[in-house]
């Protein structure tokens, strides 16, 4: 439904772009309302992606083993979902009509190119959520081999889901697939589209970084109980199977990171050059940690001489294009951009250490690591996934400014111009902290059946010291 929405206004989109430029202060609040549902919305994306894939695994060793203390944890998950499901289909919704009526200069010149992923996510999405709900209320109708077999097209459609909507981003990042004639779009090719130089690099970050933010996301409440004291196979299994998880997809998120990086110094130098804030364009390019833009130039940052040219180029000599060969009216707010890739890459940094941490310790003494810092870290990793994939989204959306089509549209451009867009900007505002108590209203009462297992279930096992 989410991408038929989308799709279909663009009759209203194409009658909205024929009036004039919107006001400077509208434009700001589409942009807000945007980011806001976009980033709301990211992160239920990212749990409708990452859980069906812990809830198969868990599943599956219960059945394998015929562990009743595994399945009781995945049919706490599996309610978890339900919740979290039926949100995301709300802000997923919001999200569609708003891609029409804030950006009818982008639907409504474009939708012809981009509606194909749209209503493909429309496909994996009605499929998701017709195999989900068998899959909640088949508990007791199925055979538990049949039952778990339920979730695979969840898992698939939830990962296709996700790939078919980032598609469409990614075209937005690098426009292919149609041919302008008169300054209208005359020849479509959706699927070179769809499969634009983007879609590789920016698919495979995303969809690695849903599996993290679940993973660690229900690995951390799992890490505050046993941190609390609570050291039955119940909380050890609710930590173990979603914290080994992401530790596990972590270095290959690393990997990938670096392929998108190397995507952006070929296909979209100034937003590179604005991440690292690279204000010269030259060899023997420098790489700045941590830092802030001031200016033309990156303080208190720690510079590793000739860094960006070796990574970029596996050479000091190459030449690494900077914000200087970009006219300034193009540019993006490169200090939001680099704080962004910053925040990014050290959060992301953060998370591979403590699953290194997670994985030593696992190999020598099959158990978790005793210091209390560990859980503490643990129990924070959700929270750090979660606001890395948020800044990467910033990278990724504000690095293209001006361009809400890179190169082809500017926002300015592509934003509704009637008046009183705050006014939807307020309406949308109240609409999410709504959900927001909603849905943790609804989480926190699946707490509220006091513990599924028995204090004497124990399993052996060194507390960490000084847990309580």
């Amino acid at each position: 439904m989410r991408g038929r929405v989308a799709v279909t206004t663009n009759h209203l989109a194409t009658v909205l772009a024929s009036a004039g430029p919107a006001a400077p202060a509208d434009l700001l609040a589409a942009r807000m309302q945007m980011a806001l549902s976009l980033g709301w919305h990211i992160i239920l994306a990212c749990m409708g992606v990452g859980m069906p894939v812990l809830l198969f695994v868990a599943e599956w060793r219960a059945v394998r083993r015929g562990d009743g203390v595994c399945l009781t944890l995945v049919r706490r998950w599996a309610r978890a979902v339900g919740v979290l499901f039926a949100v995301g289909a709300v802000s997923g919704t919001i999200l569609s009509f708003e891609m029409g009526l804030l950006w009818p200069g982008l639907m409504g010149t474009y939708g012809q190119v981009i509606g194909l992923p749209f209503a493909l996510e429309g496909i994996a999405f009605f499929i998701e959520a017709i195999f989900l709900g068998i899959y909640l209320y088949a508990w007791d109708r199925l055979p538990p081999a049949a039952h778990l077999l339920t979730l695979v097209p969840v898992l698939l459609a939830g990962v296709a889901s996700a790939f078919f909507v980032v598609t469409a981003n990614a075209w937005m990042n690098d426009p292919q697939g149609f041919t302008v004639e008169g300054g209208r779009v005359t020849v479509v090719e959706p699927w070179a589209a769809m499969f634009n130089p983007a879609t590789p690099p920016q698919t495979l970050h995303m969809i690695l970084a849903a599996f993290m933010v679940a993973g660690f996301a229900v690995a951390g409440v799992y890490a505050v109980a046993l941190l609390r004291g609570r050291r039955d196979r119940y909380h050890r299994l609710g930590f173990l199977i979603p914290f080994t998880f992401a530790a596990v997809v972590t270095p290959f998120q690393v990997l990938a990171g670096d392929y998108a990086a190397r995507y952006l110094a070929a296909r979209q130098p100034t937003k590179l050059a604005a991440a690292e804030g690279l204000f010269h364009t030259g060899p023997n390019a420098p790489l700045h940690l941590g830092g802030l833009v001031i200016g033309d130039q990156v303080r208190y940052s720690v510079e590793i001489p000739d860094g960006l040219s070796l990574l970029v180029g596996g050479s000091p000599d190459t030449v690494v294009r900077g914000l200087d060969a970009t006219p300034v009216a193009d540019r993006p707010p490169v200090a939001v951009v680099h704080l962004a890739f910053d925040t990014m890459v050290a959060l992301g940094v953060f998370l591979l250490l403590l699953s290194a941490w997670f994985a030593l310790t696992w190999w020598r003494r099959r158990d978790l690591p005793r210091s209390p810092w560990f859980l503490r870290l643990a129990a924070v990793s959700g929270v750090a996934a979660a606001v890395a994939v948020e800044a990467g989204w910033v990278l990724t959306e504000v690095g293209r400014q001006p361009w809400v089509v890179y190169g082809r549209l500017r926002t300015a451009d592509a934003v509704n111009p009637a008046p009183g867009l705050w006014v939807s900007f307020a309406v949308v505002c109240a609409v999410y902290v709504v959900l927001t108590v909603a849905t943790v209203y609804a989480l926190r009462l699946l707490t509220r059946d006091g513990p599924p297992v028995a204090p004497q279930e124990e399993e052996a096992g060194p507390a960490p010291e000084g847990a309580t």
